[in-house]
């Protein structure tokens, strides 16, 4: 009874409600006329934003592919890192194939969440696809309505050519602020670069009338299919892996990041199949320049600006490519108003983009010249700084052989050997055939015995011309010094004579 007395009666609650009602519908038609539209949507956002603000714990930051007119690289890294995170219970994706991909790519449509978990901190993503002028407060929303409204604050992603702009929402508690700008985005694009490079296709660039064209590298050369010794190849993979890691150390002693390499030996000894073994190791597109189709410096300096970081330029047989110095005659009067830019192509300008002032133009750069013959190479182009690892590929040794001989017959090192391996261990001793004479003999046959009894007879065969070229030789050198001894008995006699020895000396060494 006491509640009854003092509570308002029904009739008089309704009264009073009717009466507020009435109120705020003529207050809200008057604002409607007085306060113009743009004041209106300032305060409603702002009444917005500020019960938001006291209401909710939770902080989104919006990602698009927009960094002030610049692709936004956090954009790209959390679409590559979020394809590998899709749920299996997702209703809709987005599926993609370029002619460049081996695979299908599954990417997240509009509206879908996921879910991941850092350092025990939950967070959730979300694609939002934003139709024009249409507010898609759907979507799967959270802060996805309110970024789109006016006081939303986020910068709208760039609109499509069909009107539609797309960009990712991430949530998370507000007191994990540090820790998910910090760590959990650096660490979103370190997996990203991770997923990308495994993903990465390889490409082979050539040179057709200045300009590069590109195909597929699908070179299956790899470093456990290379005939070279196990202590080289651990050699050359300890450099590289040595190079990758040391981004922050080059930055350091003030160098720019880049390594040289310089693969020499005779022909057939597989230095083609080793720059193919190491773009497919680190994932690197390679770039085959043929200097013989570059007249000038201004050129040559184009075309290496325009590769790619994380690349590998190769200069095949560079002691025959070109004669660097005086390749191009000028003609009279030519190049006196061109300047410096238009003269033809130089060794000196080469060697500044390998260690000159443009080698910095550019990251994780390497840089491979192949020749068969080391000794004809200007020494300006031998020195450490340009080519930083010399790397001898010689004759096929009985280890390359045994790795050719698992790759072409099956026959591997867990396997019994085969009775002919002590054979052509002893006929191989020195320099007598290359790899690729090898590799030629053991693919005449599938049957393993066959396939190396070939082989055996072309070594013997080898082996004996060999020998039979070495004792030539000796014979040579026995009859050279025996006539450079005479040559000494007879200093006492007339420099005619002696001039006339001298020239018999020569013509029969020649």
């Amino acid at each position: 009874m006491f509640f009854s007395k003092d509570l308002p009666s029904p009739t008089s609650f309704f009264t009073a409600y009717a009466s507020m009602a009435g109120y705020m519908m003529m207050i809200r038609s008057m604002a409607h006329e007085l306060i113009p539209a743009p004041i209106q949507e300032f305060i409603y956002s702002s009444l917005r934003s500020l019960f938001y603000r006291s209401s909710s714990t939770t902080l989104t930051l919006t990602i698009d592919d927009d960094n002030m007119g610049m692709s936004n690289e956090i954009y790209r890294a959390a679409q590559t890192y979020l394809s590998t995170k899709i749920s299996p219970d997702a209703v809709r994706l987005r599926i993609s194939k370029g002619h460049k991909d081996k695979h299908v790519n599954l990417f997240l449509s509009d509206g879908e969440i996921v879910n991941d978990v850092y350092q025990d901190v939950e967070l959730k993503w979300i694609f939002v696809t934003d139709g024009g002028d249409k507010k898609s407060g759907g979507g799967g929303g959270g802060g996805g309505g309110r970024g789109r409204g006016g006081g939303g604050g986020g910068r709208r992603s760039p609109v499509d050519d069909d009107g539609k702009s797309e960009y990712f929402e991430l949530s998370f508690d507000k007191k994990h602020k540090d820790l998910i700008l910090n760590s959990y985005i650096p660490y979103i694009e370190t997996k990203a670069k991770e997923i990308r490079d495994e993903r990465r296709i390889l490409m082979l660039h050539s040179l057709n009338s200045l300009r590069w064209e590109s195909v597929i590298l699908e070179h299956p050369s790899t470093f456990e299919t290379m005939a070279m010794e196990d202590e080289l190849k651990r050699d050359v993979i300890t450099d590289l892996d040595r190079f990758i890691r040391r981004k922050d150390f080059y930055k350091r002693v003030g160098k720019a990041w880049k390594r040289g390499y310089l693969l020499y030996g005779p022909p057939g000894t597989g230095k083609s199949s080793l720059v193919a073994a190491m773009a497919n190791y680190l994932k690197f597109d390679v770039y085959d320049l043929q200097l013989a189709s570059v007249m000038r410096d201004s050129d040559l300096r184009r075309l290496l600006l325009a590769t790619r970081n994380r690349s590998i330029l190769v200069i095949e047989d560079i002691d025959c490519a070109a004669d660097l110095p005086n390749r191009v005659e000028q003609q009279p009067g030519e190049g006196k108003n061109r300047g410096e830019s238009q003269g033809p192509l130089t060794l000196s300008g080469l060697l500044n983009f390998i260690d000159g002032l443009w080698s910095s133009c550019g990251d994780e750069r390497i840089i491979i010249f192949t020749t068969n013959h080391k000794d004809r190479l200007d020494p300006a182009l031998l020195r450490p700084g340009r080519m930083d690892m010399h790397i001898y590929m010689g004759h096929c040794t009985f280890q390359g052989f045994k790795t050719l001989a698992s790759n072409y017959l099956g026959l591997n090192n867990t396997t019994m050997p085969h009775r002919l391996y002590p054979e052509i261990e002893r006929l191989m001793d020195g320099d007598v055939i290359t790899p690729a004479q090898v590799a030629e003999e053991l693919m005449k046959s599938e049957d393993a015995d066959m396939a190396l009894e070939g082989l055996v007879s072309v070594l013997e065969k080898m082996r004996f011309k060999a020998d039979e070229s070495s004792q030539v030789m000796t014979k040579k050198e026995s009859r050279l010094e025996m006539n450079e001894m005479t040559l000494k008995r007879d200093t006492e006699g007339s420099p005619k004579k002696n001039s006339k020895r001298i020239k018999k000396l020569v013509l029969f060494w020649t």
